[in-house]
Protein backbone atom coordinates (compact mmCIF):
# COMPACT_ATOMS: atom_id res chain seq x y z
CA UNK A 1 0.00 0.00 0.00
CA UNK A 2 1.19 3.22 -0.60
CA UNK A 3 0.39 6.77 0.86
CA UNK A 4 1.21 10.58 0.33
CA UNK A 5 1.02 12.31 3.49
CA UNK A 6 1.19 16.65 2.25
CA UNK A 7 2.04 18.59 5.59
CA UNK A 8 1.41 22.31 4.59
CA UNK A 9 0.09 25.91 6.31
CA UNK A 10 -0.97 27.75 3.64
CA UNK A 11 -2.77 27.75 -0.21
CA UNK A 12 -1.03 26.83 -3.14
CA UNK A 13 0.19 29.64 -5.70
CA UNK A 14 2.28 28.04 -8.18
CA UNK A 15 1.75 25.66 -10.91
CA UNK A 16 -0.38 22.52 -11.02
CA UNK A 17 -3.48 22.60 -9.23
CA UNK A 18 -2.78 19.94 -6.00
CA UNK A 19 -6.09 18.98 -6.35
CA UNK A 20 -5.58 17.79 -10.00
CA UNK A 21 -2.13 15.84 -8.65
CA UNK A 22 -4.22 14.40 -5.42
CA UNK A 23 -6.55 13.22 -7.99
CA UNK A 24 -3.93 11.68 -10.21
CA UNK A 25 -2.50 9.91 -7.41
CA UNK A 26 -5.90 8.21 -6.38
CA UNK A 27 -5.80 6.82 -9.87
CA UNK A 28 -2.44 5.46 -9.56
CA UNK A 29 -3.67 3.54 -6.11
CA UNK A 30 -1.84 5.71 -4.28
CA UNK A 31 -3.47 7.41 -1.01
CA UNK A 32 -3.13 11.07 -0.41
CA UNK A 33 -3.98 12.63 2.88
CA UNK A 34 -3.27 16.47 4.21
CA UNK A 35 -2.55 18.09 7.46
CA UNK A 36 -3.20 21.48 8.30
CA UNK A 37 -0.63 22.69 10.69
CA UNK A 38 -1.31 26.17 12.66
CA UNK A 39 0.48 27.62 15.92
CA UNK A 40 -1.84 30.79 16.41
CA UNK A 41 -5.09 31.58 14.33
CA UNK A 42 -6.14 29.54 11.57
CA UNK A 43 -5.82 29.06 7.65
CA UNK A 44 -8.09 31.07 6.41
CA UNK A 45 -11.57 30.00 4.24
CA UNK A 46 -9.13 29.28 1.28
CA UNK A 47 -6.35 27.30 2.81
CA UNK A 48 -9.02 25.33 4.77
CA UNK A 49 -10.78 24.23 1.55
CA UNK A 50 -7.78 23.20 -0.52
CA UNK A 51 -6.85 21.10 2.00
CA UNK A 52 -9.97 19.21 2.55
CA UNK A 53 -10.53 18.91 -1.74
CA UNK A 54 -6.92 18.04 -1.99
CA UNK A 55 -7.95 14.94 0.59
CA UNK A 56 -11.26 14.32 -1.05
CA UNK A 57 -9.49 13.82 -4.66
CA UNK A 58 -6.55 12.00 -3.35
CA UNK A 59 -9.53 9.32 -1.52
CA UNK A 60 -7.86 10.24 1.94
CA UNK A 61 -8.27 12.05 5.30
CA UNK A 62 -7.49 15.93 5.77
CA UNK A 63 -6.66 17.54 9.53
CA UNK A 64 -6.34 20.70 10.98
CA UNK A 65 -3.86 20.63 13.64
CA UNK A 66 -1.35 22.54 15.96
CA UNK A 67 2.07 21.81 16.37
CA UNK A 68 1.21 19.77 19.44
CA UNK A 69 -0.90 17.40 17.95
CA UNK A 70 1.37 16.68 14.82
CA UNK A 71 3.42 14.05 15.94
CA UNK A 72 -0.07 11.90 16.82
CA UNK A 73 -2.00 13.05 13.77
CA UNK A 74 0.74 11.97 11.42
CA UNK A 75 0.33 8.50 12.91
CA UNK A 76 -3.59 8.04 13.10
CA UNK A 77 -3.87 9.32 9.43
CA UNK A 78 -1.70 6.52 8.53
CA UNK A 79 -2.76 3.56 10.05
CA UNK A 80 -5.67 4.10 9.60
CA UNK A 81 -5.47 4.89 6.25
CA UNK A 82 -4.02 0.96 5.91
CA UNK A 83 -7.19 0.07 7.55
CA UNK A 84 -9.63 1.52 5.61
CA UNK A 85 -7.78 -0.03 2.49
CA UNK A 86 -7.84 -3.02 3.25
CA UNK A 87 -11.59 -2.75 4.96
CA UNK A 88 -12.15 -1.34 0.84
CA UNK A 89 -10.74 -4.71 -0.34
CA UNK A 90 -12.96 -6.71 1.66
CA UNK A 91 -15.94 -5.07 1.24
CA UNK A 92 -15.46 -5.62 -2.41
CA UNK A 93 -14.63 -9.49 -1.37
CA UNK A 94 -18.25 -9.90 0.58
CA UNK A 95 -20.21 -8.15 -2.24
CA UNK A 96 -18.82 -10.75 -4.69
CA UNK A 97 -19.31 -13.65 -2.09
CA UNK A 98 -22.43 -13.02 -0.36
CA UNK A 99 -24.04 -9.70 -2.67
CA UNK A 100 -23.84 -7.55 0.27
CA UNK A 101 -20.80 -5.07 1.53
CA UNK A 102 -21.86 -4.74 5.46
CA UNK A 103 -19.75 -6.46 7.77
CA UNK A 104 -22.57 -6.20 10.55
CA UNK A 105 -24.57 -8.40 8.04
CA UNK A 106 -22.16 -11.32 8.48
CA UNK A 107 -23.23 -13.81 10.95
CA UNK A 108 -21.22 -13.38 14.50
CA UNK A 109 -18.84 -15.32 14.19
CA UNK A 110 -18.05 -14.73 10.70
CA UNK A 111 -18.11 -11.06 11.15
CA UNK A 112 -15.50 -11.68 14.10
CA UNK A 113 -13.04 -13.83 11.80
CA UNK A 114 -13.57 -11.05 9.43
CA UNK A 115 -12.62 -8.46 11.67
CA UNK A 116 -9.31 -10.56 12.49
CA UNK A 117 -8.37 -10.75 9.35
CA UNK A 118 -8.68 -7.17 8.88
CA UNK A 119 -6.18 -6.54 12.15
CA UNK A 120 -3.55 -8.81 10.94
CA UNK A 121 -3.70 -7.40 8.12
CA UNK A 122 -2.84 -3.62 9.17
CA UNK A 123 -0.03 -4.88 10.42
CA UNK A 124 1.28 -7.49 7.88
CA UNK A 125 0.56 -5.46 4.79
CA UNK A 126 3.90 -3.86 2.87
CA UNK A 127 3.51 0.05 3.44
CA UNK A 128 4.91 3.27 1.58
CA UNK A 129 4.56 6.55 3.22
CA UNK A 130 6.18 9.68 1.72
CA UNK A 131 6.02 12.68 3.58
CA UNK A 132 6.08 15.70 1.66
CA UNK A 133 6.66 18.86 3.43
CA UNK A 134 5.66 22.27 2.50
CA UNK A 135 9.21 24.91 3.61
CA UNK A 136 7.47 27.91 2.40
CA UNK A 137 8.92 31.02 4.78
CA UNK A 138 5.71 30.50 7.14
CA UNK A 139 6.49 26.96 7.66
CA UNK A 140 10.18 27.12 9.50
CA UNK A 141 9.08 27.38 13.25
CA UNK A 142 6.95 24.33 12.91
CA UNK A 143 9.80 22.15 11.62
CA UNK A 144 10.92 20.67 14.85
CA UNK A 145 7.18 19.48 15.26
CA UNK A 146 7.73 18.08 11.85
CA UNK A 147 10.99 16.82 12.89
CA UNK A 148 9.63 15.33 15.79
CA UNK A 149 6.76 13.56 13.71
CA UNK A 150 9.02 12.22 11.45
CA UNK A 151 10.66 10.31 14.13
CA UNK A 152 7.71 9.21 16.07
CA UNK A 153 5.89 7.80 12.46
CA UNK A 154 9.45 6.06 11.68
CA UNK A 155 9.00 4.71 15.40
CA UNK A 156 5.50 3.72 14.68
CA UNK A 157 6.46 1.82 11.20
CA UNK A 158 9.24 0.03 13.24
CA UNK A 159 6.93 -1.56 14.81
CA UNK A 160 4.97 -3.14 12.47
CA UNK A 161 5.28 -6.56 11.15
CA UNK A 162 4.93 -5.70 7.82
CA UNK A 163 7.51 -4.43 5.67
CA UNK A 164 7.05 -0.45 5.80
CA UNK A 165 9.27 2.17 4.19
CA UNK A 166 9.97 5.52 4.56
CA UNK A 167 10.16 8.74 1.84
CA UNK A 168 10.34 12.30 2.71
CA UNK A 169 10.75 15.34 0.33
CA UNK A 170 9.99 19.50 0.78
CA UNK A 171 9.10 21.57 -1.47
CA UNK A 172 9.65 24.49 -2.71
CA UNK A 173 13.24 23.23 -3.44
CA UNK A 174 14.62 26.29 -5.26
CA UNK A 175 13.10 29.69 -6.86
CA UNK A 176 13.39 28.67 -10.58
CA UNK A 177 10.29 26.31 -11.94
CA UNK A 178 12.37 23.16 -12.68
CA UNK A 179 13.72 22.61 -9.04
CA UNK A 180 9.91 22.27 -7.04
CA UNK A 181 10.39 19.28 -4.83
CA UNK A 182 13.66 18.13 -2.96
CA UNK A 183 14.36 14.64 -1.71
CA UNK A 184 15.37 14.97 2.65
CA UNK A 185 15.42 10.97 3.02
CA UNK A 186 15.25 7.89 0.44
CA UNK A 187 13.13 5.15 1.26
CA UNK A 188 14.65 3.74 4.52
CA UNK A 189 13.53 3.06 8.18
CA UNK A 190 16.72 4.18 9.83
CA UNK A 191 16.62 7.02 12.03
CA UNK A 192 20.14 7.93 11.06
CA UNK A 193 20.51 11.89 10.41
CA UNK A 194 17.08 12.77 11.08
CA UNK A 195 18.12 15.38 13.85
CA UNK A 196 19.69 17.28 10.67
CA UNK A 197 17.02 16.84 8.48
CA UNK A 198 15.15 19.82 6.77
CA UNK A 199 18.08 22.24 8.33
CA UNK A 200 19.11 22.65 4.83
CA UNK A 201 15.98 24.10 3.55
CA UNK A 202 16.20 27.58 2.58
CA UNK A 203 12.86 28.91 2.91
CA UNK A 204 10.99 30.61 0.10
CA UNK A 205 8.09 32.41 -0.90
CA UNK A 206 6.19 30.26 -3.17
CA UNK A 207 4.25 27.59 -2.66
CA UNK A 208 4.11 24.85 -5.57
CA UNK A 209 2.05 22.59 -3.87
CA UNK A 210 0.63 20.57 -6.93
CA UNK A 211 3.86 20.45 -9.01
CA UNK A 212 5.79 18.81 -5.80
CA UNK A 213 3.04 16.42 -5.07
CA UNK A 214 2.44 15.45 -8.71
CA UNK A 215 6.37 14.65 -8.98
CA UNK A 216 6.03 12.77 -5.15
CA UNK A 217 3.19 10.81 -7.03
CA UNK A 218 5.26 9.87 -9.86
CA UNK A 219 7.91 8.41 -7.42
CA UNK A 220 6.09 6.75 -5.08
CA UNK A 221 4.76 4.87 -8.33
CA UNK A 222 8.22 3.87 -8.83
CA UNK A 223 9.46 6.69 -10.81
CA UNK A 224 13.38 7.51 -9.69
CA UNK A 225 13.88 10.65 -8.26
CA UNK A 226 15.04 13.63 -10.49
CA UNK A 227 14.87 16.90 -9.42
CA UNK A 228 14.92 18.50 -12.75
CA UNK A 229 11.52 16.53 -13.72
CA UNK A 230 9.26 18.81 -15.34
CA UNK A 231 5.05 18.47 -14.89
CA UNK A 232 4.35 16.69 -18.29
CA UNK A 233 1.16 16.71 -19.64
CA UNK A 234 -0.55 17.82 -16.45
CA UNK A 235 1.13 20.94 -16.24
CA UNK A 236 -1.90 22.57 -18.30
CA UNK A 237 -3.68 22.37 -15.26
CA UNK A 238 -2.92 25.61 -13.53
CA UNK A 239 -3.86 27.19 -10.32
Amino acid sequence: MKQILLITDGCSNVGVSPVIAAAEAHSAGITVNVIGVIDQGDLGLLGSEEIQEIASAGGGMSRIVNTGELSQTVQMMTRRTVSQTIQHAVSKELEHLFGHNQLEQLPPPQRADVVQVIDQMSETASLRVALLIDASASMKPKLPSVREAIRDLMLSLKSRAGRSELAVFHFPASVNGNDELAMDLNWTMELANLDKMLYKINMKGTTPTGPALLRTVQIVAGETYSQNAKDGMLSDYVV
